[in-house]
């Protein structure tokens, strides 16, 4: 299927490593060119390079992402390059575990920088040129905002926010035509979760119990699967789609696990 990607501008926040670079991978494979922000420069170009390498389009400008001034620089430097914003996904973010019994407010508000308010900043910077572009935005989100983890008040949080946000602007951004949708992660693996799992006791065997309970196939989610939909979501082929969570997770956040037992 043809997305009509082909020479799109499309921010990916975090698009360096993990979720985002699957998604920036997948949108130059379509054509699109996926300007990657992030704090690390080195990570960057790493990407753009695999990317170009592959015989794609691909750009990269350096921002930390929770500093205010640095994610309206980013846009700004976008629109210098290239004159146009024709999509935004927000993507980046850590499970940083910042819980209840064990947080601070100082970690709390941190976290908040670190997971939400970025979401909000991107796209009310960029909104002005997603206006003129009729673009569209794809928020990542979590299904810890539905099911609750344990000791990660704050990423919950976000992602609840990323929820709410992703509906609030489809609503407001109507008049526009921008649509705006989110794409729920559940077991998705990736270098971050990698890592996560290393700091468990017994790493390989808490892993094989993860897997066992995702329905469809015992098997983690790719990124490239996660990438697939957010390259839908921004395409005209989902002209009629806005405000939507769509769980790209093998049924792990709704499926009865009896049926993995």
């Amino acid at each position: 299927m043809n997305l009509n990607l082909r020479d799109k501008i499309i921010l990916v926040t975090g698009g360096a490593k993990g979720i985002g670079e699957g998604i920036a991978t997948v949108l130059a494979a379509e054509g699109a060119i996926p300007v990657i922000i992030g704090r690390s420069e080195e990570d960057n170009l790493k990407t753009v390079e695999a990317i170009r390498d592959a015989g794609g389009q691909a750009h990269q400008f350096v921002a930390e992402l929770t500093d205010l001034d640095q994610c309206k620089r980013a846009v700004s430097q976008t629109m210098t390059q290239f004159g146009r914003i024709e999509g935004l996904v927000n993507n980046a973010g850590v499970n940083d575990g910042v819980g209840l019994e064990n947080g601070s407010y100082e970690g709390f508000m941190a976290s908040l920088q670190k997971n939400l308010v970025h979401y909000y900043l991107m796209a009310h910077y960029a909104l002005p040129a997603l206006k003129a572009a009729k673009g569209h935005i794809v928020n990542i989100g979590s299904k810890v905002a539905e099911t609750g983890q344990g000791g990660t008040s704050a990423y919950a949080a976000s992602n609840g926010g990323r929820n709410a946000l992703t509906r609030e602007w489809a609503v407001e951004l109507l008049p526009y035509g921008i649509r705006v949708n989110c794409v729920i992660v559940a077991e998705c693996w990736t270098p971050l979760y990698a890592n996560w799992i290393k700091t468990l006791p017994e790493p390989e065997r808490k892993l094989q119990q993860i897997v066992s309970k995702i329905p469809l196939e015992q098997r983690m989610t790719t990124t490239e699967e996660i990438a697939n939909t957010v390259a839908f979501l921004l395409s005209d082929k989902s002209s009629h789609t806005t405000g939507q969570l769509i769980h790209v997770d093998g049924g792990y956040t709704h499926l009865d696990r009896s049926i993995t037992n």
